[in-house]
């Protein structure tokens, strides 16, 4: 198990090694979704017995993500 940043951990047995909340096997990117569909902060917290904190690590951990992206644009995609 690594722990990529405060709260959020991988390891390749658990979820093919997607980033999960540390010590559960909820990924990121479903609670994240979850949030992002409008399911409050309680309610995600108690369908998958995570804390107020996994969920703020979580939404730091995809901001920095987010803020890693790089987007490259062609010529060919400005003229669109």
């Amino acid at each position: 198990m690594t722990e990529i940043t405060p709260g959020i951990t991988v390891t390749p047995q658990i979820r093919f090694g997607r980033p999960v909340i540390s010590g559960t096997r909820v990924p990121v990117a479903t609670m994240i979704a979850r949030i992002a569909s409008g399911v409050s902060f309680t309610e995600v917290m108690e369908e998958y017995e995570i804390t107020r904190e996994d969920i703020f690590n979580a939404l730091n951990y995809a901001a920095v993500r987010l803020a890693e992206e790089q987007i490259w644009l062609t010529a060919n995609s400005l003229a669109s």
